[in-house]
């Protein structure tokens, strides 16, 4: 992978900051117009004994579906986002998570993400629709916004 396919991180995000001491430490990645990443879920991630928080999840399929605007270079925030859990997710095993823009609108983007077990089945699945952010709060946002390469 090279570094101009990998989107940049902040320092205290709690899915990708690389400042953040309780945070997951992500690298996202971009591959044929769908943003990636790969995650394994470790013990302090459960919520049942083996098996990953369902709110885990969520912040993962959250923040990849979010960061598909940045394929049209746009900002946003989730508007709404519906989740079926298909299976348990195991912890201790590898996950990859993909998501793909569906739709454009004028003010939002509608998006799908896929969680994949390590054996290639689905473990959850997702939609969203994110509100694209105005260039006046982008601008603000960005301002404060400690970005890492």
């Amino acid at each position: 992978m090279t570094e101009a396919q990998m989107q940049p991180v902040s320092k205290m995000c709690f899915v990708c900051g690389v400042e953040n001491s309780h945070g997951l430490h992500l690298k996202f990645r971009i591959e044929a117009n769908a943003v990636w990443v790969d995650f394994t879920p470790r013990e302090e991630h459960q919520g049942w004994p083996g098996v990953a928080h369902g709110g885990i999840i969520a912040a993962l399929l959250d923040e990849v579906m979010g960061r598909t605007s940045f394929l049209l270079d746009l900002w946003v925030v989730t508007g709404t986002m519906n989740i079926r859990y298909v299976r348990p997710v195991p912890v201790g095993q590898p996950l990859s998570i993909r998501a793909e823009i569906t739709s454009t609108r004028s003010r939002a983007i509608e998006t799908r993400a896929v969680l994949t077990l390590a054996d290639g089945v689905i473990g959850a699945e997702a939609t969203g629709t994110y509100i694209i952010l105005p260039d006046a709060m982008r601008q603000e946002l960005a301002s404060r916004l400690q970005l890492v390469k």
